[in-house]
């Protein structure tokens, strides 16, 4: 029997030993399985003299080498992490980012870490995420509020940067979205599921909420001013018919908020009403808007067929959007029927500024893509290693 002096680092304390441990004369020490459960026994056992027999070590190490592979070998078939389950998840990290309201609200760190997690899953494909503000039918009315606060995040991020606002302003629109609710936040799940009108103790509630958001924010050490004047003033309106001050000043950040806040809220739908038709929201937004850069930057953003919208093609194909275009009207459709309206199993891409693919409008019955995963639309699309570094993910792990 050949010996081999035992390293102190092949030891592991509180774990069973996967070899026999002997002294200089092989005479057996400890047999295998026994645990070493101190630093003190182990220091006796290492200051007497431990060995390990080399063949029983070789061979303890090949099998720890094949479980590795076989590790390898089931890491490899896993699905990789992908932008639809991270999406999917994302209300759920909001509400456990809130889980502690109002005793302990979220640190300006944390709610900042939230955000540039999410600002890189929106860099990563904006369309997709057209796709799951569109796409609400399957969302749980219990994380309304989580959704929306998600939602009206990413219009503010896509509608200052197509303005061409300052990064620091953006963020500071950003945050003020991901938090202007934070008092109501179950609140609007409540309401969300109930089939009655608003109460007046929930409109009190809700008339409160954005300077109860200010403190707790304030209280939790946020110092951005442009964060929580925002907020404080997401429902005012230059007429004065605002809440809860009556301003007729509101600043810009305030109204692009209370813009994103209305539209997000408009095309999401509720027990008691179903999500406005993105066209129609986008109509009463530019009407009550008076035609701004707010609400053109956020009608160009969605264009007229934004990403998830059911349409019909003049095939005579049924389909849904997947990718804007240059053109408003010509974005590029996922067919989801053959030409006499059956759903086929097989997705085919269709150019809509091709006259055969033209749109010819919307659909209205959402029956066929109530249900479809966004995979069925975009194939399989993997997240790309730089956003799992911003998303904390590692590239290729499971969802």
């Amino acid at each position: 029997m050949k010996l081999l002096r035992l390293p102190r680092s092949k030891v592991r304390l509180g774990e069973p030993l996967p070899w026999n441990i002997r002294d200089e004369n092989t005479r057996l020490l400890l047999s295998r399985g026994h645990i070493v459960e101190s630093e003190e026994l182990l220091d006796a056992l290492l200051t007497r003299g431990a060995f390990v027999d080399i063949e029983e070590a070789r061979a303890v190490a090949h099998l720890a080498d094949l479980a590795e592979k076989e590790r390898a070998s089931l890491s490899a078939l896993k699905r990789p992490e992908n932008l639809f389950s991270l999406w999917g998840q994302s209300a759920e990290e909001m509400h456990q980012l809130m889980a502690k309201l109002p005793e302990a609200p979220p640190s300006p760190g944390q709610i900042t870490d939230f955000a540039s997690r999410l600002i890189a899953l929106v860099d990563q494909d904006v369309d997709m995420a057209l796709y799951h503000m569109v796409r609400q039918e399957s969302a749980h009315l219990y994380y309304y509020g989580y959704n929306h606060a998600i939602h009206a995040s990413v219009l503010c991020l896509l509608m200052a940067r197509r303005l061409q606002w300052p990064q620091a302003k953006v963020l500071s629109l950003v945050h003020a979205a991901l938090t202007m609710n934070m008092p109501i936040l179950q609140l609007q799940g409540v309401m969300a599921e109930q089939d009655e009108p608003m109460r007046e103790s929930q409109k009190t509630q809700i008339h409160a909420h954005p300077e109860l958001a200010v403190q707790w924010l304030t209280e939790a050490g946020v110092t951005d001013g442009d964060w929580l004047t925002a907020i404080a003033q997401h429902h005012e309106h230059a007429d004065g018919n605002g809440y809860p001050r009556g301003r007729t000043d509101p600043t810009d950040l305030a109204v692009a908020l209370r813009v994103a806040d209305v539209f997000t809220s408009k095309i999401s739908p509720r027990k008691l009403r179903a999500a406005l038709p993105i066209q129609e929201a986008a109509r009463q937004l530019f009407r009550e808007d008076h035609g701004s850069p707010l609400s053109s930057a956020v009608i160009k953003e969605f264009g007229l067929y934004p990403p998830g919208e059911l349409v019909k093609l003049s095939s005579g194909e049924i389909g849904v959007v997947m990718r804007r275009t240059d053109s408003v009207k010509c974005p590029l459709v996922a067919a989801i029927t053959d030409d006499k309206g059956h759903p086929t199993v097989h997705t085919v891409q269709r150019d809509t500024s091709q006259p055969q693919y033209a749109i010819v409008g919307p659909v209205a019955d959402k029956t066929l893509v109530a249900r479809m995963p966004p995979e069925r639309i975009y194939g399989y699309r993997q997240l790309a290693p730089a956003a799992a570094q911003q998303t904390g993910q590692r590239p290729g792990s499971p969802a």
